[in-house]
């Protein structure tokens, strides 16, 4: 090795970047904390804040343990190209695992994507069965989107009562989207007979 190399080399090692003790432990995620980091949907960041050192774990829980959580976590670190190399079919190979095991926010981020056409072409009906899937599963985000979908005349009239039911018993403090689901129950509401909107009112799914 000539002097400069070895220059190199301990100029590198004495920096604060890569010195062990500088270095912050990093420990792996519970189950229920990562499914508040993907509900908040903070679990790309938070992979990333911790510099990528669990992405090891994480591989090993989503293919090896199978669990449905980090089958999302490592599904979306493929398709974003977080930490990982990008790659978008195994992304969401691995998105499709975790929403097949029943993972609401699998199902609802599937149902998204199918919605809005990101990385797959827009499928109106595709995104209503996973929507609904993650709906029944008390999942907000696929109540909303559903309901909006339906105002736009799509989907089964015999699935609105279900759906209006569900939004009408949501409890939430959040003022913004108390806003938002009271406007989509009028709108759902109008494309129900008024007997069929005091039952959804009165049966809790």
């Amino acid at each position: 090795m000539n002097k400069f190399l070895l220059m190199l080399l301990l100029i590198t090692c004495a920096s604060p970047a890569v010195n062990p003790q500088n270095l912050r432990v990093v420990q792996i995620y519970t189950d229920n904390r990562l499914l508040e980091l993907i509900k908040e949907n903070k679990h790309l960041s938070q992979v990333v804040m911790d510099e990528c050192q669990l992405t090891k774990d994480i591989e090993v829980r989503a293919i090896k343990a199978k669990m449905p959580s980090y089958q999302f976590l490592w599904g979306d670190m493929l398709a974003y190209g977080v930490c990982v190399k990008k790659d978008v079919l195994l992304g969401l190979y691995y998105m499709r695992l975790a929403a097949n095991q029943g993972l609401p926010e699998g199902l609802e981020q599937l149902g998204r994507y199918y919605h809005i056409g990101k990385f797959m072409q827009v499928d109106t009906e595709q995104a209503i069965i996973f929507l609904k899937a993650a709906a029944n599963s008390n999942n907000l985000a696929a109540q909303m989107r559903l309901a909006d979908i339906y105002q736009q005349g799509l989907g089964s009239p015999l699935d609105y009562p279900m759906l209006y039911s569900q939004l009408h018993h949501i409890v939430t403090d959040n003022k913004v989207i108390h806003k938002k689901i009271t406007k989509l129950l009028v709108a759902l509401g109008e494309k129900m007979p008024e007997r069929a909107v005091h039952e959804a009112k009165r049966v809790h799914y």
